[in-house]
């Protein structure tokens, strides 16, 4: 399984995980004409497209990826939030596994200022990818993890000249680097060959000390997706 990012920000969020010839999206927010740019205008290979809540920069697109022919998974508050409708539209709950292609689906709640929010569990029979962002904690533990992908968005002592109110959003929806390395403490990491931080605060973050500290933590290769 090989997981790559192409935007991972507040202005725009999308993931592509490949298993073989199967692909899966997850995030569309991007507008669609940079989505079809960054897969090489081959949407024809996508399987369909996980989406973790409604906020614009990750689901700017949902619309438009239904109306070009992928499936669009996504929890039944979201869709709501989003007013989204069609056949190509598949509510799924937290706790119930589904198929897309050769992936297992697990989808997982998370806690994040959204109308019902989730994370991902990915399997291809062989790899294990965890996906979770826009959550300010993770009360789950998982097993025969290989790839790990999540947010790891401010650290406290970098929070400077912040407004109280825009504080409070950031800290109760975002997760920091205390927390990100708490949940990676409490899971087998025995066999993770890589892990990727995602939405890190344009403000908030230092990429090189997040990479170095968890590298440092984990002893595993850190990528940070912040374009």
């Amino acid at each position: 399984m090989d997981f790559q990012s192409f935007a991972s920000s507040s202005a725009g969020n999308l993931y592509r995980v490949k298993s073989g010839q199967n692909v899966l999206l997850i995030e569309c927010g991007l507008p669609m004409r940079r989505i079809r740019e960054a897969l090489a205008f081959e949407l024809a290979a996508v399987s369909g497209c996980l989406l973790t809540h409604e906020h614009m920069d990750h689901a700017k697109s949902a619309t438009e990826m239904m109306k070009a022919g992928i499936d669009l998974y996504t929890s039944a508050g979201t869709a709501e939030a989003l007013s989204l409708t069609g056949h190509r539209l598949h509510t799924v709950k937290a706790g119930e596994q589904f198929r897309v292609g050769c992936f297992n689906v697990l989808p997982f709640a998370t806690q994040h200022d959204a109308a019902e929010p989730l994370g991902f569990l990915l399997s291809d029979g062989t790899d294990k990818l965890m996906f979770a962002t826009d959550t300010h904690y993770l009360k789950w533990r998982f097993k025969g993890l290989t790839l790990i992908a999540v947010e790891c968005n401010y650290a406290d002592d970098l929070i400077v000249n912040l407004e109280p109110c825009r504080k409070r959003r950031l800290v109760g929806s975002h997760m920091s680097l205390a927390t990100t390395k708490a949940m990676l403490r409490a899971n087998d990491l025995s066999r993770v060959r890589e892990i990727h931080l995602l939405h890190l605060s344009s403000g908030n973050s230092d990429a090189t000390r997040f990479k170095t500290e968890i590298e440092a933590m984990t002893g595993r290769p850190v990528y940070v997706e912040q374009q």
